[in-house]
């Protein structure tokens, strides 16, 4: 079984419980979120952890705002709520989605917390969001679970617009379906090739980093630094992550950060 995100209209989700993890379905066998019930804060799924990799970028403040385009479980907003003092604004179409989450995924209730129940494609589009996030979480699947629902150019050009002067674009991916290429090269033309391809993990998922604002410019140690503070902070593998990039396996290019 493999690990998506959000839906569409008309998909119901379903349960299944097992080793103490509980998991969101919609009616199939592939996993649309899961969460820990002993530690609902934590991220189960190591794609949902790679989707945090941009705190290896970027310190969020409480001004900020986040977004997360597809509320699956709500892995994401139960971590970012956590773990980060920021303004947490989710997107999530299927209204039984959020239903299923208040009952039995433990969906807090913030101050700094919104759910938006819109279809993501036209709610990124719309001028409000324009310049708003320093970081754009995005995550969107239907009940086949093997591309995502929004792959257009011109959905990632509006993500591009959405951020702040300085933010990262953080989408889950399937590497193994001919969607992938496709949305590759989407993302690469609305971020200028200011993309990061972490490796892949879970069943297929593929994690990509997108960047806009001024090349980041970091030594080499300053980058390790704080990813040992992301992960003692956070509970997140930010040494890995770290190492990977900067032995090249992450595909980070000089035109993404200059390390």
């Amino acid at each position: 079984m493999s690990a998506r995100g959000s839906s569409i209209i008309g998909d119901v989700p379903t349960l299944s419980e097992e080793g103490g993890v509980r998991y969101l379905h919609f009616d199939s066998e592939w996993i649309q979120g899961a969460m820990s019930v002993a530690h609902p804060s934590e991220l189960v799924l190591s794609y949902t952890q790679q989707m945090m990799a941009w705190l290896l970028f970027l310190a969020p403040r409480a001004r900020d705002q986040i977004g997360i385009l597809g509320l699956g479980a709500g892995s994401l907003l139960r971590f970012v709520l956590k773990y980060t003092p920021a303004q947490v604004a989710t997107v999530e179409r299927n209204t039984q989605v959020t239903a299923m989450c208040r009952a039995f995924f433990r969906l807090p209730t913030s101050a700094r917390s919104s759910i938006h129940h819109e279809d993501a494609a036209l709610w990124i589009a719309q001028p409000a969001q324009i310049d708003r996030f320093m970081a754009l979480m995005v995550d969107l699947y239907d009940a086949d679970a093997q591309g995502p629902v929004c792959d257009s150019l011109a959905f990632y050009q509006d993500c591009y617009h959405a951020l702040s002067e300085v933010g990262i674009l953080s989408v889950n991916l399937f590497g193994r379906h001919e969607s992938y290429a496709r949305n590759i090269k989407h993302i690469a033309q609305a971020f200028d090739g200011r993309i990061l391809c972490l490796p892949e993990v879970d069943e297929g998922n593929t994690v990509v980093l997108a960047f806009k604002g001024p090349v980041l410019e970091v030594s080499r140690q300053q980058f390790l630094d704080r990813a040992q503070a992301v992960e003692e902070m956070c509970r997140l593998p930010g040494v890995r992550w770290a190492r990977t990039i900067l032995s090249g396996q992450g595909n980070a290019g000089r035109q993404a950060v200059k390390i």
